[in-house]
């Protein structure tokens, strides 16, 4: 026997819907700031970073005429968009700020508008993004930000190092001891001609790196292994992991709220990662009048020349 429905449960229920999969539709009004949230976090990066600067900055390091360049502004918006959400190589960036509104609306992009081309960054960290140290004037401004708002203590200061693994093929080495007959400049890579126009330079005094090896390029003891494709990055070989070519990112924190105060990159090196903290020290004491009273750091930092800055 099948049970009657009264009206009401006649009128509850509903017939399956389907969306319509036809996407012909020519013209639409949409408004691209409706659609990303008020607590999205680009609103609150925009709100308090201001990049106006950036074309100012920049203009010497272009030419006044010629075909009109990416946008700077752009660019350096959409790295600070990979950074902060952990977006890890120029290609991905390029990928999700073509799919995602919220970061189209922090990169000042209309729905419509095409994203660079991730080969464009390169050019630019190479060039005039290097030349001006403009990712740097975008960091101290941060920095500066913070400092204003009350978020950087000033007193206690700790250091430490990050490792990068370096974007190589560690199969492509050689012994650091075994002479290298390295190209011509004009058939050599980029990485390999700023090694080769650095040896001269290169202290007389670097010893190992305490990581397995130094990292090449200079005096002091070869490195153990040289990456033919990236020969300042350092060979590292630690317990319980695999060896491989490696970058150090240093950090120098503020210890009230672990405020980033300076960053540096420099090869895996123990004897690189001393030098670089005396320099983000009076970089930081130069850019914004601050000398700590103690820094904190691990036994690698134990070194005489450091404590005796104490």
């Amino acid at each position: 026997m099948i049970p009657l429905l009264t009206k009401r449960q006649r009128l509850g229920r509903a017939m399956m819907g389907r969306s319509k999969s036809g996407q012909g539709q020519f013209f639409y009004k949409f408004n691209l700031d409706d659609v990303v949230p008020p607590d999205h976090l680009v609103r609150k990066i925009d709100t308090v970073l201001d990049l106006g600067w950036v074309h100012e900055e920049l203009a010497p390091y272009y030419s006044h005429t010629g075909r009109p360049s990416i946008d700077p502004e752009l660019m350096i918006r959409m790295l600070i968009v990979g950074y902060v959400f952990a977006i890890r190589s120029e290609r991905m960036i390029c990928r999700e700020v073509q799919v995602n509104l919220a970061y189209r609306w922090y990169c000042r992009l209309g729905i419509e508008d095409q994203v660079p081309d991730h080969s464009a960054f390169s050019r630019a960290r190479h060039e005039r993004f290097r030349e001006s140290d403009v990712l740097r004037r975008v960091f101290e401004r941060v920095a500066t930000i913070c400092i204003v708002a009350g978020l950087v203590g000033g007193e206690a200061f700790s250091v430490d190092a990050s490792l990068i693994k370096a974007d190589v093929d560690k199969h492509k080495r050689v012994p650091g001891d075994q002479p290298i007959d390295w190209p011509t400049p004009e058939q050599a890579s980029h990485a390999v001609r700023e090694y080769l126009a650095t040896l001269d330079a290169a202290p007389d005094d670097e010893g190992e790196s305490g990581d397995g090896g130094s990292s090449g390029g200079g005096g002091g003891k070869p490195p153990k292994e040289m990456s033919l494709t990236d020969p300042q990055a350092a060979w590292v070989a630690r317990k319980s992991m695999d060896p491989f070519f490696a970058y150090d990112a240093n950090y120098l924190i503020d210890n009230k709220l672990g405020i980033i105060v300076d960053a540096e990159g420099t090869r895996a090196n123990r004897t690189d990662e001393i030098a670089v903290t005396e320099t983000m020290l009076e970089r930081v004491e130069r850019r914004f009048g601050l000398a700590p009273e103690r820094l904190a750091g691990d036994t690698a930092y134990g070194a005489a020349r450091l404590l005796a800055l104490g």
